[in-house]
């Protein structure tokens, strides 16, 4: 697959995810909370490789949109982690910020199949 932006940005924001989660749980923060931005913070990237890989359009616009509710997930639970102490305020703008881009980047990405699919572009 050719350079792409979302898949980059994704993978890139997984691993800062694992390096802060392995960081709390060093820690001894909250396991259970860590396990939570774990799950959905890592997830983004996933999803966003299975739906370059659909087998329709249909499937691509499900995984992006996947994708695009664990952004909203990631982004309530570090508002969590900032909220409550267990992350400081720039560990949550550096975080937020790349998360709010890979939403925007997912959700014109879902907007523009919607659209194509809709005029049965392909």
């Amino acid at each position: 697959m050719k350079d792409n932006p979302l898949v980059s940005l994704s993978k890139e924001f997984a691993v800062e995810i694992i390096a802060l989660c392995t960081e709390l749980k060093e820690n001894k923060k909250s396991s259970i909370l860590i396990n939570q931005l774990l799950r959905s913070g890592t997830s983004i990237g996933a999803n966003i490789h299975e739906g370059n890989y659909a087998s329709s359009k249909a499937d691509f616009i499900n995984k992006f949109q996947i994708s695009l509710k664990e952004c909203y997930e990631t982004e309530y639970w570090l508002d969590i982690f900032k909220s409550s102490g267990i992350i400081t305020v720039e560990q949550y703008n550096k975080l937020f910020a790349d998360c709010s881009r890979l939403r925007k980047m997912l959700s014109a990405s879902v907007n523009t199949a919607k659209q194509n699919s809709a005029e049965g572009k392909e």
